[in-house]
């Protein structure tokens, strides 16, 4: 499944550009890191969401490539603080911000971004905009102090589940989707219909992330990862609801106390796949792709409309 770039290359090009220079500082410490991001950006899903929402909507103009800067500058942002947070020293194959500059600058630097990310917006009127992602910021740092709180308490529920993942994941998807088809339509009712399926692809798009946790592909990070980190997935949450007292009480002995021994990761996941964890997480995120493209289908029919379909696609196809 192929990304649907061949329609707004034209877009991705400027906005490159765009992004560049909302990046930029004064600083020659913070400019040089700005460029080490810039360069190691990752597959830029969320501009591209806000693109396609924008061309679903009307012609793309200023103001969308501003919505664009905006999303890619909170996500980076996000990304170098949860680094921090979880003591990551790789990001997407290089060296995370974090690995070569430690704590004190990279918090500095996500502070930078967000600043950025606001004045881009503020300077230009784009109140709307901005609150729609602004609202994102405040859903992603519940989500990822209630999984904090969760995990450590290891109470494993479906609903505090989809909850977290809404909220950290979704969130920021859904705004990128809002904004993009703001910024062309000012139709509100266009621009929650396009929340909703943002919102909806996101969900999708944090199960199949789950999902790599616990399957063979090379994804690029050690299967039983989550696990390690004792993060709460659905495969997980619905093996322990589904399994005898006696094999919870042993899960839930592995997630605390021998969440990094290999052979008792091998076993866990070994459980979760013959209890049906795998199945029932894989109709789960193929229910909100269905729902997702359902939302999709009430736009006209069109070439940006199918593009945005094998987005969709990719997002739960994807084998990284």
């Amino acid at each position: 499944m192929q990304l649907p770039v061949n329609l707004i290359e034209n877009e991705l090009r400027i906005f490159e550009e765009k992004f560049k220079d909302a990046a930029k500082s004064n600083v020659s410490m913070l400019d040089r890191i700005m460029r080490y991001i810039v360069k190691r950006k990752g597959k830029q899903l969320r501009p591209m969401f806000v693109f396609l929402s924008a061309k679903l909507c009307g012609e793309v103009n200023e103001s969308t490539y501003r919505a664009a800067s905006l999303v890619e500058l909170l996500h980076t942002a996000t990304l170098v603080h949860d680094d921090v947070v979880d003591d990551s020293l790789e990001r997407r194959g290089f060296f995370s911000v974090y690995a070569l500059w430690k704590n004190k600058v990279s918090v500095l630097v996500g502070d930078y971004l967000l600043a950025k990310g606001l004045l881009l917006s503020l300077d230009n009127n784009d109140f709307r905009i901005l609150q729609l992602l602004s609202e994102a910021v405040r859903q992603m740092s519940e989500g990822e102090l209630l999984q904090i709180e969760k995990s450590r308490s290891l109470n494993l529920d479906e609903s505090i589940y989809f909850e977290i993942i809404r909220n950290k994941t979704a969130s920021l998807l859904a705004s990128a989707c809002g904004a993009g088809a703001f910024s062309t339509s000012h139709d509100e009712e266009i621009t929650s219909r396009l929340r909703q399926f943002g919102e909806k692809v996101g969900i999708a798009f944090q199960i199949k992330d789950d999902l790599f946790d616990y399957a063979g592909e090379d994804i690029g990070k050690p299967t039983g990862n989550d696990i390690k980190e004792k993060k709460l997935t659905l495969p997980l949450i619905y093996t322990l609801n589904n399994v005898d007292k006696k094999t919870k009480k042993e899960l839930i002995y592995i997630i605390k106390n021998e969440n990094t021994k290999r052979p008792r990761i091998d076993y866990l996941i070994n459980v979760v796949t013959k209890t049906g964890g795998i199945d029932y997480t894989i109709n789960k995120m193929n229910q909100y792709k269905s729902e997702a493209l359902q939302i999709l289908n009430t736009f006209p029919d069109s070439e940006i409309r199918k593009g945005f379909e094998d987005l969709v696609n990719f997002v739960t196809d994807r084998k990284y």
